[in-house]
């Protein structure tokens, strides 16, 4: 007999039958044996769901179950409600596990009852070149580790690897689970969870191998576009205390058309800069609808204003910030980062 599961994997899928075995070969690698495996079929016309079946026959740990709904969000829905364990953890079909990562997760938990999710680094693979700017996006996501660093930027970018998270499933049941939407359905629970005032943290280890291709979601799901994700940082922004208490005293790092076209999902919401910050002396000086444009100097001469970082150029974001803390801003605090 298997021993007691301790945690579930949540594994929904559609047509993967070019990826899936290798997945559920990882899946049954791991050390720590004490897992059940929940395969949501989302409307499969390949043989995904027979794979599956197959290892369901020789282990009794899996599960297939179909998904009701149509679409990841359901799937991921229905299956979080068949899971039996405490702890989730997710899965792609794409994706390989690291033997130890579920032994991690389950460690990690139990050093921390207060912990709600627990993430790991992920090391990207793919069988084409993967593009600069992918590449940049996980040194980023990799260096956020504790919390407070994970609450310092998480309106830059989305903090975690999807199928790199384990969750407490109560947590997410009761934050409504995952929510159907124009806005990526990942990232709108990490800040659901984060306003809830749920801890979360990674461990510093590659525990997932995160493939990269050209049907991934992120690349053509519109609910991932640019915009999608900037209406939704602003709308998650305008709720969030660290902002809140600042509303009548903020101003807007970067004021090029782009960056205004971001910031304008947050001022659309009835908030007004007090000032635009730039460094290019061509717009130093100029009005934006009614609202100087400054250079940084104006923050002292002002009282240190609380500031929105816009600017999203690599190198650029973190000087911005350098320069702020060389002010006596506190990134997370005085002054967050926006994506």
């Amino acid at each position: 007999m298997p021993p007691r599961p301790r945690i579930s994997i949540l594994l929904p899928f559609r047509d993967a039958a070019a990826t899936l075995p290798e997945c559920l070969d990882s899946i049954r690698a791991q050390t720590e044996t004490g897992w059940e495996l929940v395969a949501v079929d989302d409307h499969s016309v390949d043989a995904s769901p027979a794979l599956v079946r197959a290892m369901a026959r020789e282990d009794p740990r899996v599960r297939l179950v179909h998904n009701p709904g149509r679409g990841l969000v359901a799937a991921l829905n229905h299956g979080l409600h068949a899971c039996r364990c405490e702890l989730v953890a997710r899965m792609d079909a794409d994706d390989l596990m690291h033997p130890e990562r579920l032994a991690a997760h389950l460690n990690h938990f139990a050093r921390d009852p207060g912990l709600v999710l627990s993430a790991t680094q992920a090391e990207l693979f793919s069988r084409e070149e993967i593009q600069a700017g992918f590449r940049e996006y996980m040194r980023w996501q990799n260096a956020c580790l504790t919390h407070e660093q994970i609450a310092r930027d998480l309106y830059i970018e989305s903090p975690f690897a999807h199928p790199s998270v384990a969750f407490r499933r109560r947590a997410v049941l009761d934050a409504s689970g995952y929510r159907e939407g124009p806005f990526p359905e990942d990232y709108d629970l990490w800040l659901r969870l984060f306003h809830a005032g749920r801890r979360m943290e990674k461990i510093p280890r590659a525990l997932l191998r995160w493939r990269d291709h050209p049907r991934r979601l992120s690349r053509t799901d519109p609910r991932c576009s640019r915009e999608a994700f900037d209406r939704l940082r602003a709308n998650y922004l305008a709720r969030d205390p660290r902002f809140l208490a600042h509303r009548e005293n903020f101003v807007i790092w970067g004021a090029g058309r782009k960056t205004r076209r971001r910031a304008d999902h947050l001022l659309e919401q009835g908030f007004r800069p007090r000032a635009w910050i730039d460094i290019d002396p061509r717009k130093i000086g100029n009005r934006v609808e009614e609202i100087p444009v400054v250079d940084s100097r104006w923050l002292e001469e002002n009282g240190r204003p609380f500031v929105l970082v816009y600017v999203t150029n690599h190198g650029a974001r973190e000087e911005i910030l350098e320069e702020l803390e060389g002010m006596g801003y506190r990134p997370g605090e005085a002054c967050l980062a926006v994506g």
